[in-house]
């Protein structure tokens, strides 16, 4: 019998993760969902570990310590500091035990404050990002630079896409640590049955805002 290739999907329990998981029966391979319950990707040693149960031949990195506006304004270092560990050990992990393709997913928020549109991959670093989100944006920044220095030392076939802002089914819907679309929800949800209540939601002109609803098919037309 042909065994079949594994992939491994880090942040298997976040959004796209579940939207993968959702079409997993299409494919001839066998998946491995990640979550931070299995296993703590800012420790090497478990990570390590964790690779060398499941021996994956493919691995899609979604992992990330992730937030709104307000988790990122608050907890800088934080998201900086875990986000590179997290990144750091999976593509280490990566080269270490030979994964034949890395696609890890970035953030629109990488791209630079200041710029010009439409954006393309090529303005990447061209500029720094929003200081409202720079910690996390900085480590999105450093994964697209580890995985050129993968690419271009040791031949490793680690590439990055750059999904724009996604919304949907298993979103995140904290009030402070959500983002936009699935804040904004929340917040319509709230006074539904509540007498004048009324929400006010106030968009600044001059900023370009980018969204698509997670289906596999937009999403990867959203890269």
């Amino acid at each position: 019998m042909i065994k079949k290739n594994t992939i491994l999907v880090t942040g298997g329990s976040g959004l796209v993760g579940k939207a993968i998981q959702s079409i997993q029966s299409n494919y001839v391979f066998d998946f491995v969902f990640a979550t931070s319950k299995m296993c703590d990707l800012t420790d090497y040693t478990k990570t390590y570990d964790f690779f060398k149960r499941t021996n994956p031949d493919y691995v899609i990195h979604l992992a990330a310590n992730v937030g709104g506006l307000y988790k990122n304004m608050n907890n800088k270092f934080t998201m900086l500091d875990k986000n590179m560990q997290i990144n750091l050990n999976v593509l280490k992990c990566c080269h270490e035990f030979n994964v034949k393709k890395v696609v890890s997913c970035l953030s629109t928020c990488v791209f630079p404050d200041k710029t010009t549109y439409p954006i393309n991959e090529e303005m990447l670093h061209n500029g720094p990002p929003h200081t409202s989100n720079d910690a996390y944006a900085y480590s999105k920044r450093m994964l697209d630079i580890y995985s050129q220095m993968y690419r271009e030392q040791y031949k490793d076939n680690f590439i990055c896409v750059i999904p724009t802002n996604i919304y949907g089914e298993h979103d995140n819907y904290h009030l402070e640590d959500a983002h936009v679309i699935p804040a904004l929800i929340h917040q319509c949800y709230l006074p539904k049955n509540k007498i004048n209540h009324s929400l006010c939601v106030v968009m600044v002109h001059h900023y370009v805002n980018l969204f698509i609803h997670l289906t596999l098919p937009n999403f990867l037309c959203g890269c």
